[in-house]
């Protein structure tokens, strides 16, 4: 199926690993113009220029829990069609375990991160009325995780967000609409694991019993979301707006 997305110009933010690279590299394969943002993604871009040389691929470092560095990469990326909001690293550990120093550090990056660039990239597509965001929140937005306490916020705090700017934004031509992955197979599904089994187990080096029961009997696949990614920002899917999709392969319905 032709997505009809050849030349569009898309920015993918923590695009250097993990589920970002898979929406960079997707996008690429589309033939977009991609600009990968994170704070050390030149080589990844490398990689991408390696496999997708039609593609035009650019690198551009930036620590995105500053809002000066969101507007450097908002003027950098001036006329972007497509904004993907993916970078995030919100610390596990329940209300008594996070600081609230941390809290706020983790929440500059992810939450305010994509309050911040939506407002910046959203202006100009509103004025030439075109243009499509997409956040990657997650489903502890939905599925709340005392354990996860400060990413359970903040991702629901996302997906209201997402769903009343999609709303509005719809009647200036503009798209905005989330994708929430459950567990999926990234550095950031180990680290997070490790943790859970040292706090459970005792021992951080059993993480992988603690990946048990999943749907399909496996994590999520980060190209996976990418494919959702890109097909909810073409053309193909010109009707999504405002909508939060929950890629958990029914985990939700389980009970």
């Amino acid at each position: 199926m032709d997505l009809q997305l050849a030349g569009r110009r898309v920015v993918v933010t923590g695009a250097s690993k993990g589920i970002g690279y898979a929406c960079a590299e997707a996008f690429a394969a589309e033939g977009c113009e991609v600009l990968l943002c994170a704070r050390a993604p030149e080589a990844a871009a490398e990689r991408l220029r390696a496999q997708y040389y039609q593609a035009p691929i650019q690198a551009l470092p930036a620590d995105l829990s500053r809002p000066e560095e969101r507007a450097r990469l908002h003027a950098a990326a001036s006329g972007a069609d497509i904004l993907v909001n993916n970078a995030g690293a919100i610390p596990s550990g329940g209300i008594a375990d996070i600081t609230m120093e941390r809290w706020v550090e983790a929440w500059q990056l992810k939450v305010f991160g994509y309050f911040h660039l939506t407002q910046l990239f959203l202006a100009e597509m509103r004025a030439r009325r075109s243009g499509v965001i997409v956040n990657v929140i997650g489903m502890a937005g939905r599925a709340w995780k005392p354990g996860y306490i400060a990413g359970t916020a903040g991702n629901a705090a996302l997906i209201a967000f997402t769903s009343a700017v999609g709303a509005e934004a719809q009647k200036d031509g503009v798209r905005v609409f989330g994708i929430n992955p459950a567990v999926t197979r990234t550095d950031r599904m180990e680290s997070q694991a490790r943790l859970r089994a040292a706090h459970t187990l005792g021992d951080a080096g059993r993480w992988r019993e603690t990946l048990t029961g999943l749907p399909f009997d496996r994590p999520i696949e980060p190209a996976e979301i990418a494919a959702m990614a890109v097909f909810g920002a073409s053309p193909r899917a010109g009707y999504l707006a405002g909508t939060v999709i929950d890629i958990d392969g029914g985990g939700q319905f389980k009970g």
